[in-house]
């Protein structure tokens, strides 16, 4: 006898795989535009599609019956290219500006790092630091 639990946990998994699928499986719902493959994930009205570039997913866009819209901004976009270009610039203006947000290490932390762990910057820093000794 099936209990109505795992036959609910049974549509979950199938479900979840499906959600799932990678941009390369041949069952996916796949759409390439401009670098981008949106990949349908779920949904009627809005309909959800993870977002790909390269290999790497940036994000989710949304089809609306009368618009594109992404989840990082309150515009509505004509095309799906055009939400997918402004989550992606987003995203790169995010990096940055995380990036630049970060302290440095300083030298005496680099000291404590595994030689073969240090970038060509912080072999560069590491150089021109001059220990300060208490004699």
């Amino acid at each position: 006898m099936i209990s109505p639990l795992s036959l609910e946990q049974t549509q979950l998994k199938e479900s979840l795989d499906k959600i799932l699928l990678p941009p390369t499986d041949p069952n996916a719902e796949v759409m390439e535009i401009l670098g981008y493959k949106l990949v349908y994930v779920d949904g009627a009205c809005h309909r959800n599609y993870r977002v790909y570039k390269s290999h790497s997913m940036i994000g989710v866009i949304f089809q609306h019956i009368t618009h594109w819209s992404n989840g990082v901004d309150s515009f509505r976009y004509a095309e799906s290219v055009d939400a997918a270009l402004r989550l992606d610039d987003f995203l790169n203006v995010a990096r940055v500006s995380t990036t630049a947000s970060e302290q440095l290490p300083t030298q005496e932390e680099l000291l404590d790092k595994e030689f073969d762990a240090l970038t060509s910057d912080e072999w560069e820093r590491l150089k021109r630091y001059v220990h300060k000794r208490k004699i």
